[in-house]
């Protein structure tokens, strides 16, 4: 009668493990990361013997709980990481030349449109170039342009302000990551496998790689019982309790740099930092064009304006500054009887009708400006393009890896129903074993 008791006792311990199991992965249906679980059940085997001489036999000792799995695809998990590194850095990229785009501004009061009405009223002026009203607003429309080139250079360094400042933030989070997984594989080296609390550190293990995966494009690789090894750039991020931290850098043109204890490390090449050094490097590219064409509109301007007599008869002062930085540009004369116009000879309209040929067409700042918007805009596409193909396949991925590893609601209902018939009949099995005792005891 003691295997009845025997078969019922390690039936109901088996099953109830299964039901904590069930019970535990419907709980985290929605947890992201969370990888479902299920509990392998083998035969038990029990040794006895009747008395201290005789040879002892195996003899059947019911059902046990072997261990509690998770559902997971080394591959797929991979898969996603590698998806979701590229979509995170075409998300940081996008978000930031997105950014850029508004801040070039390209509308009404952007330099390029402010640029073309300053032409306009040079060519109204020409028409009537003792208009002292308009040459006042001649003058304004020089005065706006050059404050658009400092809007926009100031708008642009902010931009880059703002990507160091997320990429010294993403770049602290993972270090705290790194230190975090370094403690899971030590908690790991300790943990059994196949107990619960070793899944658990699996979830938070994968959850760490996932992380740092969609930050940097690292190397991982694993270890004893489960631990992970992460590598860039040929140098140990974690490795067993181990691990290092990163510094970021930024330098005055807005370009970022990285680096650990031993000395500066390459360029991410993709995750979100890839994605914001590579933006950063875009900003900077965009910065050093617009202090270029600042420089170039000053000369051109002054070189214009110094050809022209004014009213007096005096040749053309300057009619802009340069510092060094499309910032630093600011017009100079408020005067309109200071303002050029007469050429040469003394032609009243003279210098002012030598405008279009000497400020705009090929090679003009007008022109360089058309060209710098149109190749952002450009690139901007390419971006959103490579946003939209990443958002797909990172979708696919993880579609793959949850139909492994993801939980089913109605699968997990029809198991516990399954789990708890099961559940029943061991405890029936326990109810047959002690009534059968009790009528053997009612015979004696």
């Amino acid at each position: 009668m003691s295997d009845l008791f025997i078969i019922g006792a390690s039936a109901s311990r088996a099953y109830r493990t299964s039901m904590a199991a069930i019970a535990e992965n419907i709980a985290n249906a929605s947890t992201e990361g969370y990888a479902r679980r299920s509990v392998t059940m083998a035969e038990s085997g029990a040794s006895s013997q009747t008395m201290a001489l005789y040879v002892a036999r195996a003899n059947f000792g019911g059902v046990e709980a072997r261990s509690i799995d998770r559902a997971a695809d080394p591959y797929l998990d991979a898969a996603v990481r590698l998806t979701a590194q590229g979509l995170a850095s075409a998300d940081a990229r996008q978000r930031w030349l997105s950014d850029t785009e508004t801040a070039m501004n390209d509308t009404a009061t952007g330099i390029g449109q402010l640029m073309s009405g300053m032409y306009g009223q040079i060519e109204r002026l020409a028409a009537s170039p003792n208009d002292t009203s308009l040459r006042v607003t001649t003058l304004d429309s020089i005065n706006r342009v050059a404050e658009a080139f400092q809007r926009t250079a100031r708008d642009l360094s902010e931009i880059s302000d703002g990507i160091a400042d997320e990429a010294t933030d993403t770049v602290s989070t993972l270090n705290h990551t790194m230190a975090a997984l370094a403690d899971i594989n030590g908690s790991l080296l300790r943990a059994s496998p196949g107990t619960s609390a070793y899944a658990q550190l699996l979830d938070s293990r994968d959850a760490a790689l996932q992380s740092m995966s969609e930050t940097l494009n690292v190397d991982i690789g694993f270890g004893a019982n489960g631990t992970a090894i992460v590598s860039y750039a040929g140098q140990d991020l974690v490795r067993g309790t181990t691990s290092s931290s990163l510094t970021m850098t930024a330098s005055a043109d807005g370009t970022l740099a990285l680096s650990n204890a031993a000395g500066p490390l390459t360029a991410p090449a993709s995750g979100q930092l890839g994605g914001l050094f590579s933006a950063a490097q875009t900003v900077s590219a965009r910065r050093a064009s617009l202090d270029s064409l600042a420089e170039q509109f000053v000369t051109d301007v002054n070189a214009w304006h110094a050809q022209g007599l004014t009213d007096a008869g005096t040749a053309g002062g300057a009619l802009l500054s340069y510092g060094g930085s499309a910032a630093t540009m600011a017009a100079l004369i408020t005067d309109p009887a200071d303002l050029a116009t007469r050429s040469a000879d003394g032609t009243l309209n003279g210098n002012l009708l030598t405008a279009y040929s000497v400020l705009r067409g090929n090679g003009s700042v007008e022109d360089g400006w058309t060209a710098l918007i149109a190749t952002h805009a450009n690139l901007l596409g390419a971006v959103k393009l490579e946003y939209t193909t990443a958002l797909e396949r990172t979708d696919q991925a993880v579609a793959a890896r949850e139909a492994v590893s993801g939980v089913d609601l109605d699968m997990e209902a029809a198991d516990l129903l399954r789990v708890q018939q099961a559940y029943s009949a061991s405890a029936k099995v326990l109810q047959i074993a002690k009534e059968t005792i009790d009528s053997i005891l009612r015979i004696i």
